[in-house]
């Protein structure tokens, strides 16, 4: 079942998206060869505790962190780890902020240092195919449109779309119904209302679009070795278009 949220329940979700796109541009200083995905870790945890939020993974199905960070092959779901970052590097931060018992769910792909041309490439692609779904979650659509839309510019770019890993509604709890894939055919899936919150979280690969697990059963990462980037977005859908609770502009 869909829940849609009312509108105030969408602004206490804004205020937690303000939370998590301020700690996003914060972790944007940080980046630069040397750091750790532990000290970021420990970062966000300080700086979600100062705004009297907290990270809403830490626990959920035994998830030990603050935040998913995943490098270079890495999709998603990586473990922060003491290992410095390299230059020519991308790291994909992923958080869900509650305040207040609101939620909102943010990732960012970041470069660290100097990339090469095709890592760049990837970064660019990914985050224009994010808005480019996001124009597509109006009233009267259909959740394939955003799929489908984000499909076609990828593959146009020759890159591919991971298929494992999809968007999701959420709420009060990290994840609800819409299921959000970043492919598919335009014209089907549910409508889309006023009231939906959901993500729209392209997962990008330079080579195939497959996945493998790694052993700790979280982690997953290409099957070629090729790297992944990731941008994502807690949108609510709005008579007036869809509304970004987690930008960072």
């Amino acid at each position: 079942m869909i829940v849609l949220k009312s509108q105030r329940e969408i602004d206490a979700m804004k205020k937690a998206g303000e939370i998590l796109a301020a700690c996003h541009k914060e972790i944007a200083k940080l980046i630069q060869p040397g750091i750790t995905t532990w000290e970021i870790d420990q970062f966000v945890e300080k700086f979600l505790s100062e705004h009297h939020a907290t990270p809403e993974q830490k626990g959920y199905k035994g998830y030990e962190y603050a935040t998913c960070a995943s490098i270079n092959d890495e999709i998603c779901h990586g473990f922060p780890r003491k290992t410095p970052l390299n230059e020519g590097d991308i790291v994909t931060i992923d958080m869900v902020v509650n305040f207040n018992g609101a939620l909102a769910d943010s990732a960012w792909s970041y470069a660290v240092g100097k990339v090469s041309e095709e890592t760049g490439h990837l970064l660019k692609v990914t985050k224009e195919a994010l808005y480019k779904g996001i124009e597509q979650a109006v009233i009267g659509n259909r959740i394939g449109d955003i799929g489908h839309a984000i499909q076609t510019y990828v593959e146009s770019e020759g890159l591919s779309v991971v298929r494992d890993f999809i968007g999701h509604g959420i709420g009060a709890v990290i994840h609800e119904k819409p299921d959000v894939p970043h492919y598919g055919l335009p014209g089907k899936g549910p409508r889309i209302k006023e009231g939906m919150v959901f993500t729209i979280e392209p997962m990008v690969n330079i080579g195939m679009h497959y996945t493998k697990m790694d052993n700790n059963g979280w982690t997953a990462r290409t099957v070629d070795g090729t790297y992944s980037a990731q941008y994502e977005h807690t949108i609510a859908i709005t008579k007036d278009g869809p509304l970004i609770i987690t930008d960072q502009e």
